[in-house]
């Protein structure tokens, strides 16, 4: 069966978008996007400014710094165990379901993270808790963004599947928003209240989003796409592991694309949110603005609102590779100035170069991605080959990029260049996966087989 093959044909695959399924799954996949950022924004904040010194309290400013970027990156390495799982069950039991446990899990476990004794008063324990809460965060994340990726893509329009796929990553910009506006008003406060007990709101406060998130996707048919594949009766009964191993074997390559593709936008994404705090808060020209990151970031995702949802749609006209390189080939030039334009004290250069790297190089891949990585599969494996080439990227991308990042930092003195060239290096990564990766535009999501694969013959 080539790509121009389909189980269903493409008229049948028009006729069964329904606009209201549609909107509700946009609106689901959304507010489960912007769960996912919040926590793991705040997160990443907290990890940069306060953790440390909460939870690490003995090893020091550097050494506490480094250890609650540990946590951090603890969490991603959860996240494809989570993907893995979570995934194979989405692919045998549905999308609505699994979407469902993982948000419960994902936000549960933000929430308790409030509820944690530091260091202060439960010793080593404090720091044990943190780490369990963060790696159940991690296994709840790992499928969640896979699955919004996944139902959307499945209940948009062909034509138009760059624009729809990309509208729940608005999510992710007003959880951005949501988790740095939140910290850079807990900024207003003294050090004193912020880690007496307000570091600890921003965490409780995810739970409303947890009830808003259930209650949604409990009204939410299952997607098109999978439904023709349990009337094909191409849904398996056989355990998670063989199920795994069968779908990992069959899109080895497209899931080694993935993660080539997602070097270069997730370790950017965790460079700029994350790192990039850090290090413009050790900078002695921002001595008295140690929050100034934080309005960056605020920024960042107001201009990424937008632009990721432009992005999807310019993969609607012109393809997903070509959008996909020569934004990854941005990002790649983009480093070595904008890193360097930090060092000259300005407030404003920060918020231009924040803007900048995650407004446009970030969300120039991101947008085309979003539709990318689901037509890159096949029906039957799509859940858990998006999910697998997501986490084992944002491992190896994202959530090792700030450790790494301030590794690199501490044994180069602080240099800028340090993070400019680890920036510049995961956007070439991408940049030369594009020219292996076949372009999927207009594929249709009921094929069983994977974009560039060879037909599948009973």
């Amino acid at each position: 069966m080539s790509d121009s093959e389909h189980v269903q044909s493409p008229s049948e695959e028009q006729e069964i978008v329904d606009p209201v399924q549609l909107r509700r799954a946009t609106l689901a996949s959304s507010v489960g996007s912007a769960l996912e950022y919040y926590d793991f924004y705040i997160y990443g904040l907290a990890s940069a400014l306060i953790f440390g010194e909460l939870f690490f309290t003995p090893l020091g400013a550097v050494g506490g710094t480094i250890a609650a970027f540990g946590t951090y990156a603890v969490g991603f390495a959860a996240r494809p165990i989570g993907g893995l799982v979570f995934g194979s069950l989405g692919d045998r039991m549905g999308r609505k379901l699994v979407l469902i446990i993982t948000i419960a899990l994902m936000g549960g476990s933000s929430m308790l993270i409030g509820l944690l004794p530091t260091y202060a008063t439960a010793g080593i324990w404090g720091a044990v808790m943190l780490i369990f809460l963060r790696i159940c965060q991690g296994l709840g994340a790992g499928a969640e963004q896979a699955g919004a990726t996944v139902l959307i893509s499945e209940f948009a329009p062909r034509k138009r599947r760059g624009f729809f796929a990309a509208l729940p990553f608005v999510g992710i910009q007003i959880g951005t928003l949501l988790g740095a506006g939140t910290f850079a008003l807990l900024g207003l406060a003294s050090r004193e209240v912020l880690l007496g007990w307000l570091w600890r709101v921003p965490f409780l406060l995810g739970a409303v989003l947890i009830v808003v998130a259930v209650v949604i996707r409990m009204r939410l048919k299952e997607s098109p796409a999978f439904e023709a594949l349990e009337e094909a009766e191409a849904t398996r009964d056989e355990p998670v592991r063989q199920s795994l191993g069968q779908a990992i074997s069959s899109s080895r390559g497209n899931i080694l694309i993935g993660i080539g593709l997602r070097m270069g936008e997730n370790g950017n994404s965790s460079i700029y949110s994350a790192l990039l705090l850090a290090y413009v808060a050790s900078l002695p020209q921002f001595a008295n603005q140690k929050l100034i990151g934080t309005w960056g970031a605020v920024v960042a995702a107001l201009i990424a609102i937008f632009t990721v949802v432009g992005f999807g749609a310019l993969s609607d006209k012109v393809g997903r590779v070509p959008v996909y390189r020569w934004g990854a080939l941005f990002t790649a030039a983009f480093a070595f100035p904008a890193f360097w334009l930090l060092t000259l004290g300005q407030v404003w250069l920060v918020l231009v170069v924040m803007g900048i790297g995650v407004g446009i190089g970030v969300q120039s891949m991101l947008g085309p991605q979003c539709a990318m990585l689901p037509e890159l599969f096949g029906n039957a494996h799509r859940f858990t080959g998006v999910a697998t080439a997501r986490e084992f990227s944002a491992v190896i991308a994202g959530g090792v990029a700030p450790l790494l990042g301030a590794a690199l930092l501490a044994g180069t003195g602080n240099a800028w260049w340090a993070i400019a060239g680890y920036s510049s290096v995961l956007a070439l990564i991408s940049f030369a996966t594009t020219f292996i990766t076949p372009e999927t535009r207009g594929r249709s999501l009921t094929d069983l087989n994977d974009a560039g694969a060879e037909p599948v013959h009973a």
